[in-house]
C-alpha cells in the first residue's frame, strides 16, 4: 500500500473513531508499527490529527481548519460525486454564487463546460473556471487567506452586495440540527451569509461526514438553505431529522472504488479520464 493509501485510510479511522491505535492501524494495514509511527508524524505535521500515547486522536476543536491539502484528502470520491449531482441541478444561463473549499472544487469541475456565470470567493475554483470557454467568471474581492485562498473582508461582501444571483452554492465546514450551518473561520461565515442575502436559493453541497457536527462560526439557520446534497452514508435518522426541519436531502450513491475503501476514498485512485467532467445531464430531485 502506498504511503498516500496509508495516510488516506488512516485519516478516516481517526474521523470516524475519534482515536486510533498504532497496533490496530499496523494490522488494519498490513506495515510494521514503526511504519505506522512514521506515518502519524507525518500526519501530525500537516496538522490533521494529534499524536498520543499508543496512537493518535483527531484535533477536536471546532476553531481548528485543517489545512486544505489534508482536506483534499478526505472523502475525495464522495466530494466528486457530489459535485456532478450539484451541477446537474443547475440551468444553462442561471448566475450562480460558488464558494470555495474542496467540495466547491469539485463542482467547479462539473461546471466547467456549461454555459452559465459564476461568482467565486475563492482563486482555488476561480483557477478551475478561469480556461472555460463556456462560463462567465466574476471573482469577488477582498483579502486573501493565505493556504484556503478563499477572498474575504468588507470588499468580498460589498461585491456580493451588488448583484442579484439565482443561485449559492453553498459548501459548509459542519451543520447540525441545532445549530445549522457553521464554517472554521468568522470571516468565510460573514461572506456566506453575503451570498445567502443575494441569492434566490441555495444549494448546500457536503459530504455526510460533516453532519451532525458543529464548527467555529455560525453562517445560518437549516431553514436558509433549500436542499442539501450529501453522499448516500448520511445515517437515516440524520436525514430524517434534517427533513423534519424543512431541508430536502439528495444523496449520491457509492461507487465502486468507495465501496471497497470505506468512506471516503483516494485522489490517487481516481481515474480522471474516466470522471464524467461537465456533465449537461439535468437531475431534479
Amino acid at each position: 500500500m502506498r504511503p498516500e493509501e496509508r495516510h488516506q485510510r488512516i485519516l478516516q479511522m481517526v474521523t470516524e473513531n475519534g482515536r486510533v491505535d498504532i497496533d490496530v492501524v499496523s494490522a488494519e494495514l498490513g506495515v510494521s508499527a514503526m511504519t505506522t509511527r512514521r506515518d502519524l508524524a507525518l500526519l501530525e505535521a500537516d496538522g490533521a490529527l494529534r499524536r498520543v500515547y499508543g496512537g493518535a486522536t483527531r484535533v477536536n476543536s471546532g476553531s481548528y481548519e485543517p489545512p486544505f491539502p489534508v482536506r483534499a484528502k478526505l472523502h475525495a470520491p464522495a466530494k466528486q460525486q457530489i459535485g456532478a449531482a450539484v451541477a446537474a441541478l443547475v440551468d444553462d444561463g442561471q448566475t450562480v454564487i460558488l464558494d470555495g473549499g474542496t467540495t466547491a472544487m469539485a463542482v467547479a469541475e462539473h461546471l466547467a463546460c456549461r454555459h452559465i456565470t459564476v461568482c467565486t470567493p475563492s482563486l482555488r475554483v476561480a483557477g478551475v473556471l478561469v480556461s472555460s470557454a463556456t462560463v462567465r467568471l466574476m471573482i469577488t474581492g477582498g483579502m486573501v487567506r493565505l493556504g484556503e485562498q478563499s477572498l474575504v473582508g468588507p470588499a468580498a461582501s460589498s461585491m456580493l452586495e451588488d448583484y442579484h444571483f439565482d443561485l449559492y452554492i453553498m459548501t459548509v465546514s459542519a451543520l447540525d440540527v441545532d445549530q445549522g450551518f457553521t464554517e472554521w473561520h468568522p470571516e468565510d461565515a460573514a461572506v456566506k451569509r453575503t451570498a445567502l442575502a443575494s441569492s434566490s436559493r441555495c444549494i448546500v453541497a457536503c459530504d455526510s461526514s460533516k453532519i451532525g457536527r458543529t464548527a467555529f462560526a455560525r453562517v445560518c439557520p437549516l431553514s436558509s438553505a433549500q436542499l442539501l446534497v450529501t453522499d448516500s452514508r448520511i445515517a437515516d435518522e440524520q436525514r430524517a431529522a434534517l427533513e423534519a426541519h424543512g431541508l430536502q436531502v439528495v444523496t449520491t450513491p457509492v461507487g465502486p472504488l468507495e465501496a471497497r475503501l470505506g468512506v471516503g476514498g483516494l485522489d490517487a485512485a481516481m481515474d480522471p479520464q474516466g470522471a464524467e467532467q461537465c456533465s449537461t445531464e439535468k437531475v431534479r430531485p
